[in-house]
């Protein structure tokens, strides 16, 4: 069943069992009316001698109704409640990806090409040049979702089986946005050596490999290793796309309050793996001044830290050694990067930033502060959320990166490709159109993936690590 929580605010369907000899449904009808509940349609689902099952359609618009409707139903005799589900649960039935053949199979000539004994003679092809599998198999365009379901979304370390609704999910945007073919694959496993083993073993069928939702600090060493060890782009997108999307929203922000990047002033709130990509991002583009807050204070080298990716991030910023807090930190700062917890930032903290701040509040689902709370005092503010105006999703990067990964059949995803990628999303907007409520454009703007994945080609050519030269 459901989560009752997840379901308020929206329709529900609700399948009742009546035992007809106990009870009336009329009942039934009436306890839901009563918590509630609004009954907009009833569909018998199969009858039988002293047994009916019904699906009721029940619009709830209020925190917990679902919740009283269910507790209602229950203290009814002869009622059962069956199942809870929503739209978004019936899409979710069975899945929401499938594999359809690119050319039918309709006779045994079909059949002898597809499959035996036409196919030996394309094996042999790849047998003696393992290249030919980019252009003889679907590795030309196939990008494996990888996850351990250890960090996923705001819900945490939830595991593979709950992770994969997350994965196709991302198979869907990859090939909606970028006609990129990606699957999802969950490992049921949270060993580092596993975990690389597995990648490992899986990449002759891929292009790429798009990690997802893997914990860090183990998440670095996953990466890193599978960098060094493929030669197909490894992409952490938790880490590299939040990374390339946010500097191509701070591009903007930057431009509208005319500050220059190597002057301005960042703090860095949480730092996880999208805090720490986002800070090494922010340097490549030319920043001189970050300080990071996690939840010992303020990172500084005058500390010395047991995980390793701290310790680099202190001997890599606040080069005023400053300590305390994320207040004291705020002091005199131009730029708020938050992908912490929410709720953590104070309309007083930003009060002592500079004139004109930038408040870029990314947690999930609760913002580390809410727009309406700081609106009047802030120049820009942009979140993770789809209901608020300049929203940082990754969706605006990882199709188009790997769209031109592929095409250019680069080696690695480096640096100047994340660079590139988010200089061409921040090029999108204008400069008539950018505003305090315009700086990244939607993820429905059909220009982005386009002038993402152009740019990153030359970007993969000019830094060689492109195989392959793309002909428009």
């Amino acid at each position: 069943m459901a989560n009752n929580k997840a379901l308020d605010g929206k329709t529900v369907i609700m399948r009742l069992e009546l035992d007809t000899q106990q009870a009336q449904f009329g009942k039934a009808a009436t306890a839901i009316e009563q918590a509630g509940g609004d009954i907009i349609a009833i569909d018998v689902i199969q009858t039988g001698k002293g047994r009916s099952t019904r699906d009721l359609t029940i619009k709830v618009s209020e925190q917990g109704t679902t919740q009283r409707i269910s507790e209602a139903l229950a203290e009814l005799t002869g009622i059962r409640l069956v199942n809870i589900s929503d739209r978004t649960f019936l899409l979710h039935l069975g899945g929401k990806i499938t594999i359809q053949p690119k050319t039918p199979i309709q006779n045994r000539d079909d059949l002898s090409r597809v499959y035996t004994p036409e196919v030996a003679r394309v094996c042999n092809a790849i047998h003696e040049d393992p290249s030919k599998a980019f252009n003889l198999t679907i590795k030309k365009n196939t990008v494996a979702v990888v996850s351990d379901g250890s960090a996923v979304l705001g819900l945490g370390n939830i595991g593979p089986y709950a992770a994969m609704p997350v994965m196709e999910g991302k198979a869907m945007l990859f090939k909606q946005f970028a006609d990129v073919d990606a699957f999802p694959i969950c490992l049921d496993t949270q060993d580092t050596e596993a975990i690389i083993a597995a990648v490992k073993a899986l990449a002759p069928g891929f292009g790429g490999i798009n990690l997802e939702d893997i914990a860090a600090p183990r998440c670095f060493e996953i990466e890193q290793r599978l960098q060094a060890e493929l030669d197909i782009p490894v992409f952490h997108d938790d880490q590299h796309g939040t990374a390339v999307v946010l500097y191509a929203a701070m591009l903007n922000a930057l431009k509208l309050t005319e500050r220059k990047i190597e002057d301005t002033r960042f703090v860095v709130c949480g730092i996880g793996a999208a805090g720490t990509a986002c800070t090494k991002m922010l340097l490549a583009g030319g920043a001189k001044h970050i300080i990071g807050v996690d939840r010992e204070g303020i990172l500084t080298r005058d500390n010395a830290y047991a995980s390793e990716s701290w310790q680099w991030y202190a001997d890599h910023t606040n080069e005023e050694r400053r300590s305390g807090g994320l207040a004291e930190a705020l002091d005199g700062a131009d730029v708020f990067i938050g992908v912490s917890a929410g709720g953590i930032l104070k309309r007083e903290y930003i009060g002592r930033m500079a004139s004109d701040p930038i408040v870029f509040a990314m947690a999930n689902p609760e913002p580390e502060i809410r727009p309406e709370a700081a609106e009047d005092i802030v120049a820009v503010i942009a979140t993770g959320r789809s209901d608020y105006p300049n929203q940082i999703n990754n969706v605006l990067c990882f199709p188009g990166i790997f769209r031109g990964a592929l095409d250019c059949r680069a080696s690695h995803i480096n640096e100047a490709m994340k660079l590139a990628a988010a200089e061409a999303i921040a090029s999108v907007i204008t400069d008539e159109e950018l505003s305090p409520l315009y700086i990244i454009p939607s993820v429905f703007n059909q220009r982005v993936v386009e002038e993402v994945r152009r740019r990153v080609v030359q970007a993969a050519v000019d830094s060689g690590v492109a195989r392959r030269q793309v002909r428009d």
